[in-house]
């Protein structure tokens, strides 16, 4: 019989006879799932890869081709407003093709963007370059969490979504070290390699690397179960649901068919539209979680951190290392937060990492105002410059252990089945654009005054803790298909 085929032996409550796991067996399919869910998560390592290997490169760039404050922030932002019309479109197509497509247009597009970027010949170029990549960015943001949520037993699917965060970390971490690294051996960014060539152009090439093995994964992993079935690829469902989550399969495909009912065609925008500011009140909670994930100014530390501590005081190689053990503290407390997500919840960690956040933006942004010069040549006394120092990476654990990671799991589990792909794609692109939004204002508001930038970062954190406390629920132990 053909697998494919929608007819009345293929549907969800054929089969009566069909085996069915107990716990103990569901148990024995985490090791498949943590490897498929890996997989994916991949697409989270060229995000962080890509929005970080630009740190390097900062100060190269403006040297090499003479731009203003203005101009650099939005060469280094530029990639971002690709990243918020890949994630807008993502959804939608992963509706219509499949999740696992969309993840090898992904990989296809970001190869392209690494080796243009090392190629650029100014601003322009390199911004057309960068744009590409940040569309298979932002269709890889959206693909891996749906993806891993739809794979994931209720039990794990908090550590499992997770893992997009910590590949998000790695790869930050690893384009930093190869910064760092490319940067040492030619003797600065903007000096050429033995081999030939500006190091910084090497830093961007080196992305190719990761698109492909990227490419190369999702080859290997299964199309998503929830997606087969909405497809009316009911014995592939199957099979999957039997090799990768484990337990009553059966009664799982019941389920699943119950929550997308009346869902075979298409979403469309339209169907999130609902009474409050023409959008359902679900999707204004996962807009509104993406905002301010974003406006907390995280991504400031990795995008300008170099130059940042340039400015107080470091070394160009100085600087990079400390932006290393920057990106290293992150992945220790990417860690701790999945140790963590499926034992005390969601929204206990975004309160916890709220809190953080606004007493340690609050120290970097009295730190701040008491440095004497501006610009390349603004200082702070040595004491305060460590306390800088040790409030940053603080400030990164407490992101690290909540935002980072929890906002991506909610996004992959707080829609139901029908609408996840449409409405993940939507909230994640406004968190696209409010990331372009921080990192193009941030040169501007650091020429107000480091201190002004942090000051408005600890009042959106502040803002980020009251809207968790009064709207998010929590999802802890949920299945998908109760959301």
């Amino acid at each position: 019989m053909d697998p494919d085929r929608p007819d009345a032996a293929n549907s969800p409550d054929a089969s009566p006879s069909a085996p069915r796991p107990g716990p103990a067996a569901e148990e024995g399919h985490h090791g498949a799932v943590v490897l498929v869910s890996g997989a994916a998560a991949l697409g989270g390592f060229l995000f962080g890869y890509d929005t970080a290997v630009i740190n390097g490169t900062v100060d190269a760039l403006e040297a090499q081709f003479d731009m203003s404050a203005g101009l650099l922030g939005f060469v280094v932002s530029s990639a971002l407003l690709g990243c918020a019309v890949g994630a807008w479109f993502a959804g939608p197509l992963a509706d219509r093709l499949g999740r696992i497509r969309v993840m090898l247009i992904a990989a296809v597009l970001f190869a392209i963007s690494a080796v243009g970027s090392a190629l650029a010949i100014g601003p322009i170029s390199l911004v057309v370059w960068r744009v590409v990549g940040g569309l298979a960015v932002g269709a890889a943001s959206v693909i891996a969490p749906a993806y891993i949520a739809e794979m994931s037993p209720a039990g794990l699917r908090g550590r499992l979504g997770s893992l997009q965060q910590l590949a998000i970390v790695t790869g930050i971490f690893v384009s930093l070290l190869v910064d760092y690294a490319l940067a040492r051996v030619a003797g600065g960014a903007a000096e050429p390699v033995p081999w030939g060539g500006a190091a910084w152009r090497w830093m961007f090439a080196s992305a190719a690397i990761p698109a492909i093995i990227y490419g190369l994964l999702a080859l290997q992993i299964p199309e998503s179960p929830r997606f087969l079935v909405k497809q009316r690829h009911l014995d592939q469902a199957r099979k999957v649901l039997q090799r990768f989550v484990g337990g009553n399969v059966e009664a799982r495909m019941r389920e699943i068919s119950r929550s997308l009912a009346g869902g075979e065609q298409a979403v469309q925008l339209s169907d999130l539209r609902g009474p409050r500011f023409g959008l359902l009140p679900i999707v204004w909670v996962g807009i509104v979680l993406s905002l301010f994930q974003q406006f907390v100014g995280i991504n400031v530390i990795f995008y300008y951190s170099t130059t940042l501590w340039r400015a107080v005081g470091f070394s160009e190689s100085d600087a990079m290392l400390t932006s290393v053990i920057t990106s290293i503290t992150n992945i220790v407390v990417t860690l701790v937060a999945i140790s963590l997500i499926d034992k005390i919840g969601r929204k206990p960690l975004l309160v916890i990492g709220a809190t953080g956040m606004i007493v340690t933006l609050g120290t970097l942004a009295w730190c701040f105002s008491t440095a004497t010069g501006s610009g390349e040549s603004l200082t702070l006394a040595p004491t305060t410059g460590k306390i800088a120092l040790v409030a940053a990476n603080l400030y990164v654990v407490s992101f690290g252990v909540s935002w980072g990671p929890v906002v991506w799991v909610l996004l992959g589990e707080m829609f139901n089945n029908r609408i996840r792909a449409t409405a993940l794609a939507v909230a994640a692109a406004a968190q696209w654009v409010a990331n372009w939004l921080v990192s193009t204002t941030f040169p501007v508001l650091a020429d107000l005054g480091l201190s002004f930038a942090y000051g408005l970062y600890t009042i959106f954190a502040a803002l980020a803790l009251i809207f968790v406390l009064r709207a998010v629920r929590e999802t802890k132990g949920r299945e998908l298909e109760d959301m």
